[in-house]
């Protein structure tokens, strides 16, 4: 399954890095929002699709030029429905990423990351997180 590979690896980019999963709340030491409260030069880049006490649905929208500020995020399941190419931060360094419409990933929760969409399309991308 050469996109679950794909996937396995974007996410080491995208925030999970090498090495076991990490929290799935905010670190204690920090004041981070989740991604529904992150943004973008003051503007939110998320907007809320579905909350119920069994799970959160957020829709993320990207054009070129937008990005998320630092954030961390609950343990997730994300679908990316329009792809892009995203400049992602984490605290093991700065990766490139081209997400391709129709992927999937599961996240165990990332401590903080944050991205830039440097590509020419805008990406939008679905993070359901689980609340049982």
């Amino acid at each position: 399954m050469p996109a679950l590979r794909g996937w396995k690896l974007l996410m080491a980019g995208f925030a999970l890095a090498a090495g076991p999963a990490i929290a799935v709340a905010a670190p204690e030491n920090t004041a981070l929002p989740d991604p529904l409260q992150a943004g973008w030069k003051g503007q939110h880049v998320c907007e809320l699709l579905k909350d119920n006490a069994q799970m959160r649905v957020l829709r993320c929208t990207f054009p070129p030029g937008w990005g998320h500020e630092r954030h961390y995020h609950a343990p997730h399941w994300g679908y990316i429905l329009e792809g892009s190419t995203m400049r992602i931060t984490t605290a093991s360094g700065t990766v490139v990423r081209e997400l391709k419409a129709g992927d999937s990933w599961w996240s165990d929760g990332i401590a903080w990351h944050e991205g830039v969409n440097i590509g020419k399309t805008t990406g939008v991308y679905l993070i359901v997180e689980s609340k049982g």
